[in-house]
């Protein structure tokens, strides 16, 4: 698996860029995959598609946006960009608009960026490193904050730390503590949806996965990040869908509980839904 300083070169950040909506931001982080060789066009315009099709799903975070599409003939290798907006701009997410830093995702494979956006997860969540990127003067400072330089993660932030704290002391562990009075066997297996499988979905996975490791609950569920197509055929066999409301709306009732998430950086947040879904 790939690091941040392997996907995301000094030459495709761009600082203060200028758009006059969220397609052109986009566009402009698209256009850098291009330029550094990672993606031919066509693949800008999948991204624009993709939240055409299934709506301002890639707002993940308040103010951040990861653009992306489905691999395919036009993403040459695994790559990534950053774009910070000279003024924000609004994607149609309530929850975490307007947006200010865009950046884009192309991925060869399944596999291979997966490091890279937990790593990036872990930045967003902290609003030391947050604050890094909003006051970037340089593209060194950019992968400084990212970590992309070599420099190590920072702490994570005051309300994932005060929830941690909080929710790891009564959740119990083993198996014996997914059974609760009026449910059913729990079927070990989340399912955190996105409109491709491979971005937005990654992220929520890896901090679903940082919370039930504080739980003491990781040996007994598996957390696996799937599209909206897999994810309708493979609900009833899952205890539970993670999404944005978005794509919640694209995958309408699918016969288990789907709990959205505004922020898949926050721990608190997934924590919340996770205690609401086994009752713990």
């Amino acid at each position: 698996m790939s690091q941040l300083s392997e996907l995301l070169s000094p030459s495709a950040i761009l600082l203060d860029a200028d758009a006059a909506d969220w397609r052109e931001a986009i566009r402009r982080s698209g256009e850098l995959l291009v330029s550094t060789g990672a993606t031919d066009p066509a693949y800008t315009e999948a991204m624009i598609r993709t939240v055409e099709e299934h709506g301002p799903y890639i707002v993940i975070a308040p103010g951040f946006a990861l653009a992306h599409s489905r691999p395919d003939e036009s993403v040459h290798r695994t790559g990534m960009s950053f774009v910070r907006l000279a003024e924000p701009i609004a994607f149609g997410n309530a929850a975490n608009d307007p947006v200010t830093l865009v950046m884009a995702l192309a991925a060869a494979d399944s596999s291979a960026h997966r490091e890279a956006l937990a790593a990036l997860a872990g930045v967003l969540a902290d609003p030391a490193r947050r604050s890094l990127l909003d006051a970037a003067r340089t593209r060194e400072d950019v992968l400084a904050a990212l970590g992309a330089d070599g420099t190590g993660p920072g702490e994570r932030s005051a309300e994932d730390s005060r929830s941690g704290a909080e929710a790891g002391t009564d959740t119990g562990s083993g198996t014996g503590a997914m059974v609760v009075a009026d449910a059913v066997p729990s079927k070990k297996l989340l399912l955190t949806v996105c409109g491709n499988g491979l971005g937005t979905s990654l992220f929520l996975k890896n901090t679903a996965e940082q919370v039930l490791e504080r739980w003491g609950w990781s040996s007994h569920l598996d957390v696996q990040a799937t599209d909206t197509i897999s994810a309708k055929g493979r609900a009833k066999d899952s205890d539970a869908i993670l999404t944005s409301g978005a794509i919640a709306d694209t995958l309408g009732e699918v016969g288990v509980r789907v709990e959205v998430i505004e922020n898949f950086t926050s721990q608190a947040e997934i924590d919340a839904a996770l205690r609401r879904i086994y009752a713990v």
